[in-house]
């Protein structure tokens, strides 16, 4: 083996002796090293909601782009808050993770008078997952008998009509409520809300005649609007549903420009969680969400994926606050 000079052997040896320091400085996420261990995915509600159905979807697909499982857990309670919270307090080194909702970081912060964090300062925005639009639906039978054919129809109804049309939700403050006080809030017309416990008893006050209008979450009232009992006059975010296309948006429909009232579903990490760790997986979850697979169930179920970049997905978190603390106000909904 032949030896190097002396002078030039020390230079070698001081190189490669810096190099490994440098490379020991790395966070270990810089090295590749992340994950070491499973990850979870907190979902701040029970199983088989859309936040539920969209994190697992998801897990798979990471648990294989990472080769470390990626695991769902459910912890409801509070409209979000509790699982919120206990990732909000999580060590911030990637292996927690949330799927938070307009609920947790748009609405929550104006409707809940203590919040045991802060949906701005305490997360890392990973990205956009997916926008699931509501649907205004109106009992078939009942429409027909009263000419209502469209948003425009429904209005003159409803203004002809003050206070006298029932509008049914899942509960105060939820966005099926608070897309409906929007609608009022926009459209000028004024309907008498009834809050019920979930979508599906409001859904059956609304199919038993009960209730004049909804602004259910899409899954929910499709199967409805399929069998003709529900007659969908349109969706309430900014584009059309690829699962209902023939239906208008809200501003479409009624003339009410910039009306958009959609539900939405993102991964977040606490705060600190190094950007690498929150690029990648940003990166790997757009990938999951072009899987032709998983892009069309999730089409079919009326959920659009996004996958956009965490700066983007910190953009419409601070427009959310900023959009539905007014209509919190303007609704009287409030949580203690």
């Amino acid at each position: 083996m032949t030896d190097f000079p002396n002078p030039a052997r020390r230079r070698v040896l001081g190189a490669i002796t810096l190099s490994a320091l440098a490379l020991c400085a790395l966070p270990a996420a810089a090295q590749g090293s992340w994950p070491t261990k499973p990850v979870r995915i907190v979902v701040p509600f029970a199983p088989g909601g859309t936040t539920d159905i969209l994190a697992r979807a998801l897990a798979p697909e990471l648990s294989k782009a990472f080769g470390q499982q990626f695991v769902v857990e459910n912890r409801a309670g509070a409209g979000g808050n509790i699982g919120a919270d206990i990732v909000a307090k999580s060590a911030p080194d990637g292996h927690t993770l949330l799927m938070g909702t307009v609920g947790t970081h748009g609405i929550n912060k104006s409707l809940y008078s203590k919040m045991p964090f802060d949906p701005q300062k305490d997360f890392a925005p990973v990205t956009l997952v997916a926008g699931v639009p509501n649907v205004m639906v109106v009992n078939t039978e009942k429409a027909n008998a009263r000419g209502i054919r469209n948003v425009q129809d429904f209005m003159q109804h409803a203004r002809a009509n003050p206070g006298k049309l029932n509008m049914a939700s899942s509960g105060n403050g939820t966005s099926i409520h608070l897309a409906g006080e929007l609608f009022k809030s926009m459209g000028g017309v004024f309907m008498t809300h009834f809050p019920y416990s979930g979508s599906s008893p409001a859904l059956l006050g609304l199919l038993g005649g009960d209730m004049d209008v909804m602004f259910d979450n899409l899954p929910s009232s499709m199967p409805h609007i399929k069998a003709g009992k529900l007659k969908a006059l349109a969706v309430t975010s900014n584009q059309r549903s690829a699962a209902l296309p023939e239906v208008p948006t809200v501003e479409e429909a009624g003339g009410l420009k910039g009306f958009e009232a959609s539900s939405w579903f993102g991964l977040l990490a606490p705060a600190g969680t190094p950007p690498d760790i929150v690029n990648r997986i940003q990166q790997e979850t757009a990938k999951a969400l072009n899987v032709p697979s998983i892009k069309e169930r999730l089409l079919a179920q009326g959920a659009i994926p996004s996958g956009n970049s965490p700066a983007d997905f910190a953009k419409l978190i601070d427009a959310e606050i900023r959009k539905w603390g007014p209509v919190v106000k303007a609704a009287g909904a409030k949580v203690d």
